[in-house]
């Protein structure tokens, strides 16, 4: 594996030790509390760890479990760690960040990332804004809400219909995204459309959400949770299953940066929030595109997989629908939020320590380097993951 030495470098020196994850359903029937717990316990079962061992958690902000009442019900004791993460599902990779600087910086030793919420069952993203206290950061919404941008979808639309004119495509290349994830998630017992694969016509039959956008092109609305635990690389080696190693980390914001209405940037035909993370992934580990056996693309909505391909660069700008549909790259090989689940792209995570282990359904032979975003049209975040030795 290659040891990271550039700006911002963890060196190697966490790692992925543990994953735990409720089941992913359309109505859990309990807490959103009892989800994180569950998910935190069978995490700390898989590294063969126990709730004494742990001294740290990290979340979300838009967590509604707190660290201090997940630590008391799951049986965990004093805490010398805890952060929450900002920014929805941007947030996703920068929790395993914040849980590798913890413990790089001997802050924490056994730190527990975790995201548990009822999103189809209660809460649901996609209903949109309905109700928002004042603050400064809802200002920007204030200024698209009359038009009618009131849901994720319709904020994504904008730079979608950008992006098919610019480079003088159709929505039919948003397709192969949709079809991938489903043809993976078709073979994952755990995905929601396990068994049900689709096709390219399929995609462009299914119905318009906001043009350009169809309904292939929207991830799912899921309850369940998910965690991780994450100790020193040299601990994890002598526990239950092969380490994940955090070859990189790091968090990113671009210029004139809004929470998914960025609409007055110089273009929308990209993720200036995700060339932020890709250059300090690539020179924090050293590695280049080429070096990527696996990539884990936050996949919210179709045209920005699209987009953070380019952003990488593992093909240039608007040649991204062509890399997918050549398979390219192992793209979502647990079928992503398309296909198994929306959990704010934490289950992404958790397949880039199966990928590691060789435990994936859709395993990618001797897979060592794996890249996993997180939520893009928000500040976001990126971790390269890596085997061990």
């Amino acid at each position: 594996m290659t040891r990271p030495g550039g700006r911002g470098s963890l060196g190697g020196r966490a790692a992925i030790a543990g994953i735990g994850a409720t089941e992913f359903s359309k109505d859990s029937g309990r807490s959103e509390l009892k989800l994180a717990v569950e998910a935190v316990r069978a995490a700390l079962d898989d590294a063969g760890l126990s709730p004494a061992d742990v001294d740290g958690l990290v979340t979300f902000t838009m967590d509604t479990s707190p660290e201090i009442t997940v630590a008391q019900a799951a049986g965990i004791g004093e805490l010398t760690f805890f952060s929450r993460i900002h920014y929805g599902g941007g947030a996703a990779c920068a929790t395993v960040q914040q849980a590798a600087l913890a413990i790089a910086a001997g802050v924490a030793e056994v730190v527990v990332c975790y995201r548990a919420f009822n999103e189809r069952s209660g809460r649901r993203f996609g209903s949109g804004v309905q109700r928002r206290e004042p603050s400064a950061e809802g200002t920007a919404l204030g200024w698209n809400l009359p038009a009618g941008l009131l849901t994720p979808a319709s904020w994504v639309a904008m730079a979608a219909r950008r992006y098919l004119h610019v480079h003088r495509l159709d929505a039919d290349a948003f397709g192969p995204v949709a079809v991938t994830a489903r043809r993976h998630a078709a073979r994952n017992p755990a995905a929601y459309f396990h068994g049900r694969p689709i096709t390219l016509a399929d995609h462009a039959a299914s119905r318009r959400i906001v043009e350009p956008l169809r309904l292939l092109d929207c991830c799912q609305e899921t309850d369940g949770g998910q965690a991780f635990v994450v100790t020193g690389t040299e601990r994890a080696r002598d526990l239950r299953n092969p380490p994940a190693v955090v070859v990189a980390a790091a968090q990113g914001a671009g210029r004139a940066q809004e929470q998914m209405t960025s609409f007055y940037r110089d273009g929308l035909t990209g993720l200036p929030e995700t060339a932020v993370v890709a250059r300090q992934l690539w020179g924090a580990s050293g590695l280049t595109p080429a070096d990527i056996d696996v990539g884990i693309v936050y996949d919210h909505f179709t045209p920005f997989v699209l987009m953070q391909l380019e952003e990488f660069g593992f093909c240039a700008p608007g040649e991204a629908s062509g890399f997918v549909a050549a398979d390219a790259l192992p793209l979502n090989t647990h079928g992503g939020q398309l296909g198994e689940a929306y959990l704010h792209g934490m289950n992404g995570i958790a397949e880039a320590v199966r990928q590691l282990r060789g435990t994936s359904v859709n395993q990618v032979p001797g897979a060592a380097r794996i890249l996993v975003t997180a939520g893009t049209g928000v500040p976001t975040s990126g971790l390269i993951l890596g085997a061990d030795g």
